[in-house]
């Protein structure tokens, strides 16, 4: 499965394999009971994140993967976002400071018709 991931303006295309969203079940689920127990997203404590706030806290640890060349973090947070929220296109990570920032396209948004549809 294809991810991008724009940082600073910059695009990079990952190829998730296929198998490693089910060879990382376990990874995934403990990252999952870590969440469930409440996250410090920026300045806001998060008491259960939702689907997307869990995707947003996944791109955070793919922006310190990319920083710190952590190539199979990269791809084991890139996978738990395609499992998260199937249908993800294109994730544009903030890297500001503030992880409520970033922003998640579904690939349904990304193929909407430009203007409106005459029958």
């Amino acid at each position: 499965m294809k991810l991008n991931i724009i940082v600073d303006g910059r695009t990079h295309a990952f190829e998730v394999p296929d198998n490693l969203l089910v060879e990382a079940e376990a990874f995934f689920d403990k990252l999952d009971a870590d969440m469930n127990k409440g996250w410090q997203m920026s300045r806001d404590w998060v008491e259960m994140p939702d689907s997307e706030q869990r995707c947003q806290i996944a791109a955070d640890k793919i922006l310190t993967a990319i920083d710190t060349d952590n190539e199979k973090m990269l791809m084991l947070m890139a996978a738990y976002i395609l499992r998260t929220m199937p249908g993800v296109k294109t994730i544009t990570i903030d890297n500001t400071g503030d992880m409520n920032e970033t922003e998640l396209i579904m690939e349904h948004e990304s193929v909407r018709p430009l203007g409106p549809i005459f029958n």
